[in-house]
């Protein structure tokens, strides 16, 4: 394990190698000698497989619900779990009471009763086709969900599907809903938001509205804050499709709202009267209880077995996300240690090739617009702590003229022979003399397998303040979104190379 820490030499090769006749010998001339900098470059084969994903680790607001079926990749089935948020000692208004011995009033509602209660299911965009008839279902939990952001959840841990009393209900909708005109969509308040969200919307009884005020009403402590609302009056909802194929909504939000009949009152407090002298009452539906950051949420992606059809092609390999496919490459490590020695690593270049993707329907997954390469030791731990890529282990590639481009993973390279050698030297001083670096090698490369592997990922990429000249990445999390591409490589496709550049002194 020779492979020097990478030296600051790009420039000094650069400006050697652009020198013209007249000015050849200007700074070589000052070196002593013998000390002439030779750069050499040399491609190394890369091995690559597609490898199956079953699930990712996905922290986000977002839930997804529907189903969509590719002709090349099978069905995959999108559904999420979300608990609501109580805020800190919740309490419902007050009724209206108004004292004629003192002359105050208090309160407003009319009457302690609840009107309506619904569950609005509120989503901004959907993928496949917008007029496409979907059902969705809706069930209350029975148990309160665990501290779980991967993809692979068992709903049926936390809901009884064979329990009629669990099903909320269920609501047929189109993402695009014709019966909305183009005036109301395009309607904004004072300070330009939008007002109309396209949202599915879940009737519930006027008795549960009126259970959940009168417990609010006897035991405030169950509103006391997010955990008690949880654990004593609603453990949280399930969202999934039963019926449709073609659309996937990204939902948003989803909210309790409750209905009330209130006094309209004066500055002072006191009810309002019609001119037929009859109290001026009004009704309003408001949000009481809605998903937020604060609170759990689990999506759950399940694909069909023909996912693995793809992922066991050996003349290629795949790219498909949410939670399908990733690509696995190995790097010749070893090799290229061998051969550079003590010379000085500049560049490691490394390029993924993405055939065109025929176009077979009216609805298709786009390619990953971005991808991440990143060790396959540190991925988890990656998207789990929310990294973003460090350009030394973690890098990331946009999609360009059918490629992903990887311009210098020298570092990366680097990495990996640093972490051997260190283990080796390291094992020499515990075993002394009876040291055996081939039986070492072997019994180290079993405990390690991947130290030498790198995987391709599609995420998302948030940007932070951005200048003219440069963007801040200030987060990279899985692509949940329907995508996929092909690459060229795979165990028996061809081979893909890296093309390494090195300096030594001579």
């Amino acid at each position: 394990m020779r492979i020097k820490h990478i030296a600051p030499l790009l420039t000094i090769i650069a400006v050697l190698l652009a020198c013209d006749d007249n000015t050849g010998s200007l700074g070589i001339d000052m070196l002593p000698e013998n000390d002439y900098i030779e750069v050499f470059t040399k491609s190394f084969d890369v091995t690559t497989e597609s490898i199956l994903v079953d699930s990712v680790y996905a922290r986000t607001s977002t839930g997804y619900v529907g189903r969509f079926t590719d002709p090349d990749f099978g069905a995959y089935e999108a559904s999420f779990m979300t608990q609501l948020n109580c805020v800190n000692d919740f309490r419902f208004p007050s009724v209206y009471k108004y004292d004629p011995i003192n002359g105050k009033a208090s309160g407003i509602m009319a009457g302690d009763s609840c009107t309506k209660i619904r569950i609005a299911v509120y989503y901004n965009s959907w993928f496949g086709d917008s007029l496409n008839v979907c059902r969705m279902s809706a069930y209350e939990l029975n148990k309160r969900m665990d501290l779980n952001h991967n993809t692979n959840i068992v709903p049926e841990d936390y809901y009884d599907p064979n329990n009629t009393a669990s099903l909320i209900g269920r609501r047929s909708f189109s993402a695009y809903d014709t019966s909305v005109s183009e005036e109301e969509r395009a309607e904004t308040d004072d300070n330009g938001n939008k007002l109309y969200y396209p949202v599915v919307i879940f009737p519930l009884s006027k008795d549960r509205g009126n259970e959940i005020l009168r417990e609010s009403r006897e035991h405030p402590e169950k509103f006391k804050d997010s955990d008690a609302f949880i654990d004593n009056i609603f453990k949280g909802i399930y969202l999934k499709s039963d019926l449709g194929d073609g659309t996937v909504i990204n939902v948003q939000r989803v909210d309790i709202q409750m209905q009330f009949r209130f006094h309209a009152v004066d500055s002072l407090g006191f009810a309002l009267k019609c001119a037929d002298g009859t109290d001026s009452l009004y009704y309003s539906m408001e949000t009481v209880f809605a998903s937020t950051k604060e609170v759990l949420q689990s999506n759950r992606f399940a694909n069909s077995q023909k996912i693995k059809e793809k992922a066991s092609e050996r003349n290629c390999t795949y790219l498909k996300s949410p939670a399908g496919i990733f690509t696995q490459a190995t790097l010749p490590i070893d090799e290229l240690n061998n051969i550079i020695g003590n010379d000085t690593l500049n560049a490691v270049k490394l390029s993924f090739n993405s055939y065109h993707q025929e176009h077979q329907t009216t609805f298709e997954m786009s390619q990953p617009q971005k991808i991440l390469l990143i060790r396959k030791t540190k991925m988890k731990d990656f998207f789990e702590n929310n990294q973003v890529n460090d350009n030394i282990q973690s890098f990331i590639a946009s999609l360009t003229n059918n490629e992903y481009v990887f311009s210098n993973i020298a570092r990366l390279v680097s990495k990996c022979v640093e972490e051997k050698k260190y283990a080796m030297e390291e094992a020499k001083k515990e075993a002394g003399s009876a040291f055996n670096e081939k039986t070492w090698e072997k019994q180290w490369m079993e405990k390690n397998p991947d130290w030498n592997k790198i995987v391709l990922v599609p995420v998302s990429v948030s940007y932070g303040a951005s200048s003219e000249s440069q963007s801040t990445i200030t987060a990279v999390e899985h692509d949940l979104s329907p995508s996929y591409c092909k690459l060229k490589g795979g165990p028996d496709g061809d081979k893909l190379q890296i093309e390494v550049t090195y300096t030594r002194f001579k």
